[in-house]
């Protein structure tokens, strides 16, 4: 029997989809409200709860490139069918096939962290300011770092003891335990916004959208 589900993607989708490409070119869409995807390395994790709904499995091998036939329309339906979907407005159609499941990067289990150690809000412009100190300085560090009251986000080169950095303070009146842990500022690829933090005593970092049902989860060094 032949499923076949229409609809038009939200921008909002469009946008968390082409964000989502940047962690991984492919994606697998299982029915649902639910999009997931784990980049090929499977130290960056990233979930949202979106708009539509799936009645059917949708593989994409290449994320930008199926974007990229969806922007050939204004606002186009999308009829998915078992193994292609259709991208139509008015008089001009594409139809474009599924790929295999099975040559997918998937994330196959729930990510599950202990009871973080340390958590924070951290602003959307002191993560703008991070990331654009990160271009400028052209170091690729992200060292969070708490200790004597504060806590406090640096940038520099870890590996070089005279590397220019930037800091900004994030809690200056902070009264949780000692803690130093490092991301590389690639992995850092986060839709614009404000994030509440939660870091633990693993290797996992939870990073929550304040204003979207979206959250990264990714790998950070404690040595």
């Amino acid at each position: 029997m032949t499923t076949v589900t229409k609809m038009r993607l939200s921008k909002e989708t469009f946008s968390l989809l082409k964000n989502f490409a940047e962690i991984n070119s492919n994606i697998l869409i299982k029915p649902g409200n639910s999009i997931k995807t784990m980049s090929a390395g499977r130290n960056i994790y990233a979930e949202a709860k979106i708009q539509e709904e799936f009645d059917t499995e949708v593989g994409i091998w290449d994320l930008n490139k199926f974007l990229g036939v969806i922007s050939m329309f204004s606002n186009p339906d999308l009829e998915f069918n078992d193994q292609y979907v259709d991208i139509s407005n008015g008089r001009s159609s594409v139809r474009y096939y599924y790929s295999e499941a099975s040559l997918l990067t998937v994330p196959n289990r729930e990510i599950k962290t202990s009871t973080p150690i340390v958590s924070f809000d951290l602003d959307e412009n002191d993560l703008n300011e991070i990331l654009k100190a990160s271009r400028i300085l052209q170091v690729s560090d992200v060292k969070i770092l708490g200790e004597d009251g504060v806590l406090k986000i640096i940038v520099d080169d870890s590996a070089n003891t005279t590397s220019n950095s930037f800091s900004v303070v994030i809690d200056e009146n902070y009264s949780g335990p000692d803690y130093e842990g490092k991301i590389n500022v690639s992995e850092i690829k986060f839709m614009p916004g404000s994030y509440n933090v939660e870091l633990t005593n693993s290797i996992i970092s939870k990073f929550t959208h304040k204003s979207q049902n979206l959250f990264y989860y990714i790998a950070i060094n404690r040595g």
